[in-house]
């Protein structure tokens, strides 16, 4: 090849280089028109806030921060079919929220326990997702809501009455959930509900997802982290929408969004908000959440972030005090650090045909024993 045709060469793979970085560049950036009622986010945001807001009256913060973990429910909310279906889809996850938050306080009481219940738990819910399509940040709170409540201090004799508070706001979550249902439905017409069916790849995302998620968990108890479950949360907010086709432009979306969010995190706990602020700086978060996660999700993790911090750190205690405030934020660098770490190995993993091969052998003769018997 002549020295004419090398540069060629050179200058065709540079250009190349830069269609392909201006073709990505575009893509990470891309703001999305919205598909959802512009009305969807302030209902959410005022379903979820409430209980706060109720708590922060009674002068007991944490209780209303337990409540709003079970009004989170109302995120997956089906915005289309009939009243029957949308109601059935809602206290389903409802009684998801309610059965891994009661299993996180059960297990924590045996720490044996603690691993093996989130991995069944993060499993079950990464599989309801992806089986019923559900949007970003899917069941996000439910697995956020197992994986707190295997570490927060509470005792045997506790559990029902924290379990309760819980169910609680998934009541009153169901009731708005209604309410909302019904606005909907006489405003404009019940949509036909979404044809669902087994997608290939299911149970074996599952397996993966699940299993990066509890690797996690047991890297930061081993490594002995204040907050272990923060790290199994960081990592499940990068991993748990992948598709093989998407994997890094959604690993970098949410890579990104976390790191925003730890800034924005930091910055809030600065303020050493109490009482109202922490219901009005949740009621805020969701509103920007339930606004982006459509548009760009990326930009929507970066209030994710800093609103699970919130209630991590305020559903157990109050207030937060300036060197508190510090070492939450440093162990929380941490603990995100080491969560994407392992994200991006589960999303390495998602494309290694090692892995793949014998996850789809396992999914078939699942699939297979499951059909023969129905």
């Amino acid at each position: 090849m002549s020295k004419f045709d090398h540069k060629l060469e050179q200058q065709r793979r540079i250009q190349q280089l830069k269609t392909v970085l201006r073709r990505e560049f575009a893509h990470l950036t891309k703001i999305n028109k919205s598909k959802r009622p512009w009305h969807l986010p302030i209902i959410a945001a005022i379903a979820i806030s409430f209980p706060v807001f109720v708590g922060v009256y009674f002068g007991d913060v944490a209780s209303g921060i337990k409540a709003s973990l079970g009004a989170m429910i109302i995120l997956n909310l089906p915005l289309a079919g009939a009243l029957p279906y949308r109601m059935v889809t809602v206290m389903t996850w409802g009684f998801a929220m309610a059965l891994c938050f009661a299993l996180g306080l059960i297990a924590q009481q045996i720490s044996a326990l603690r691993l093996p219940v989130f991995t069944v738990m993060s499993f079950g819910v990464v599989i309801l997702s992806r089986y019923y399509r559900q949007p970003p940040p899917a069941g996000l709170f439910v697995v956020m809501a197992g994986a707190i409540a295997l570490f927060i201090p509470v005792t045997m004799t506790q559990v029902l009455a924290a379990t309760g508070l819980v169910v609680l706001g998934s009541v009153f979550a169901m009731v708005v959930a209604l309410l909302y249902s019904l606005f909907l439905l006489l405003t404009s017409p019940a949509s036909t509900v979404p044809t669902f069916y087994y997608e290939s790849d299911t149970i074996s995302d599952s397996i993966i997802v699940a299993s990066f998620v509890s690797v996690a968990l047991l890297l930061a108890v081993v490594l002995d982290m204040p907050y272990p479950y923060w790290a199994a949360v960081s990592c499940f907010i990068l991993i748990q929408g992948m598709h093989l086709r998407t994997i890094w432009v959604k690993q970098l979306h949410r890579f990104l969004g976390t790191l925003v969010g730890m800034g924005v995190a930091s910055w809030l706990l600065s303020w050493g908000i109490s009482g109202w602020g922490v219901a009005i700086a949740i009621l805020l978060l969701m509103l920007g959440i339930e606004s982006l996660v459509d548009r760009h999700y990326g930009l929507a993790v970066v209030f994710i972030t800093p609103l699970t911090i919130v209630i991590a750190e305020y559903g157990v205690s109050m207030p937060l005090d300036q060197t508190t405030t510090r070492a939450v934020i440093e162990a929380r660098m941490l603990d995100t650090a080491l969560g994407c770490a392992v994200a991006l190995g589960g999303g390495l993993t998602m494309r290694a045909a090692v892995i793949r091969k014998p996850l789809r052998r396992l999914e078939q003769s699942i699939l297979k024993r499951f059909s023969s018997q129905t």
